[in-house]
């Protein structure tokens, strides 16, 4: 062969050798520069809130699409990433209807990135006063600790089963509630916004979570835990560096009041409506023995009851770090009973002011259970505890929790599937806890007809 052709084939042979090479490694970058996500945040009937952190900085947008109308797509406003925000961005999806599915596509500096699942949004139904309310899932549960030996206790790892997550994903539920303790602050983290920005960012991270985080809308509260050290209330100095840090992790719709900085919120999806509560923000001390004591403090006191007032949801789901109902006060047991005057306020102000339809979603204990209370003159209040998802489990059943519902202990990790279903005459909470594997444990059944 002549030595110039042999030579130019060689030459053209190593160029597209090493533009495959090149396309590969750029595809293999564009993965790795996630750091974690994409995480879908609230979603209203005209706007979805999408969530991305980055490894360093970059450019992000969502590209979207009806999935019955491949057509047409839209992209959210391009935005970069910054160490000062942990590379974090927030997108909204503004293009959007009702009622609608959505799948979508990330890019990161004008590539697109294959994340090895599928990708899609949803809107909450347009149904009031033109059909039966929208049937939808929602998975509960609160205790997640990812393990990291460097900064966990000595001895036997705390967290564990990861693949929990992966059977909850399993489930497709509409919704991911988080209920508290979603990260687990470590010593090392407490005193720091660099230290609660590495355990967030550790956390979130895991590659179990991923799908998950992508496919169902995202709520959160918090608890001790990823507010501060174990037990925290007001008293914690850096509560908020804690409040920043959890804004800027998750993509719930709102953020308490102007005059009360916070994480309660609620949302609507459905029949039901979530008022998701703030056990530490205003906390008084546990151990205080004289004087008011509060766990919500008088700001989200009233913002809850007047909410509750103004809801016309058939459910009205409260959804707080410690269990309500229980009645057992024990050492490192944080129950509401700690706070007895608080508590027999809500109570009372359910009872006199009519207010119907109220179930109780806690966590914190490391032990799921149902709870609860026959009240003579009104309808039975019902406390779901469910925890942990990968923290050690705890075995209170032994407890003289008086209200608890026979057969609803399970101590081990596990998540739970709540399901609103039914037409609006009948409609009903359907209740299962599943183990780590997503094998059912028990289920129950609460008619809306129960809690009139």
């Amino acid at each position: 062969m002549n030595k110039t052709i042999f030579s130019a084939i060689t030459t053209i042979f190593i160029s597209l050798n090493f533009l495959a090479t090149e396309k590969a490694f750029s595809k293999t970058n564009d993965t790795q520069i996630i750091q974690s996500g994409p995480m879908l945040g609230y979603s209203e009937m005209r706007e979805v809130m999408l969530w991305v952190q980055t490894k360093k900085s970059a450019k992000v947008k969502i590209v979207y699409w009806d999935k019955d109308n491949i057509k047409d797509k839209y992209s959210t406003k391009e935005i970069k990433t910054f160490e000062k925000s942990a590379f974090i961005v927030k997108l909204i999806a503004n293009n959007v209807s009702p009622g609608k599915k959505y799948d979508y596509e990330v890019y990161v500096d004008g590539k697109k990135v294959d994340r090895g699942y599928k990708l899609q949004f949803q809107t909450p139904e347009l149904w009031q006063w033109r059909k039966d309310p929208t049937n939808f899932t929602v998975a509960f549960g609160s205790c997640n600790y990812v393990n990291e030996a460097e900064f966990d206790r000595p001895g036997k790892p705390y967290g564990g089963n990861m693949e929990i997550f992966t059977s909850i994903y399993q489930k497709h539920p509409d919704i991911m509630l988080w209920g508290g303790d979603n990260v687990y602050l470590r010593e090392a983290d407490w005193y720091s916004k660099t230290g609660m920005l590495k355990r967030y960012t550790h956390t979130r991270s895991a590659p179990e979570i991923q799908p998950l985080l992508a496919t169902a809308h995202n709520y959160a509260i918090w608890d001790d835990h990823d507010f501060g050290p174990n037990d925290a209330n007001v008293s914690f100095r850096d509560k908020d560096k804690a409040l920043n840090v959890f804004k800027l992790f998750w993509g719930n719709p709102t953020y308490g009041l102007k005059e009360a900085p916070s994480t309660f919120t609620k949302f609507e999806w459905g029949d039901a409506e979530f008022f998701l509560l703030d056990n530490r923000m205003f906390r008084t001390p546990d151990k205080k023995i004289s004087g008011e004591k509060t766990t919500l403090g008088k700001e989200q006191l009233n913002w809850l009851v007047e909410s509750l007032l103004s809801s016309k949801a058939t459910f009205k789901m409260i959804v707080m770090g410690g269990q309500f109902i229980n009645s057992f006060d024990g050492e490192f047991i944080e129950t509401y009973e700690r706070y007895k005057e608080e508590k027999k306020y809500i109570l009372d102000t359910l009872e006199q002011q009519k207010i119907k339809g109220v179930v109780f979603l806690t966590g914190d204990r490391h032990q799921s259970e149902l709870s609860v209370l026959k009240r003579n003159n009104d309808y039975p209040l019902y406390d779901l505890t469910v925890s942990p998802f990968t923290a050690m489990p705890y075995d209170s059943s032994k407890e003289q929790n008086k209200l608890r519902v026979d057969g609803t202990v399970f101590v081990d990790r596990n998540f739970s599937i709540l399901s609103f279903r039914g037409t609006k005459k009948d409609r009903e909470l359907f209740i299962t806890i599943f183990d780590k594997d997503g094998k059912e444990v028990w289920n129950r059944t609460i008619k809306a007809s129960e809690l009139k």
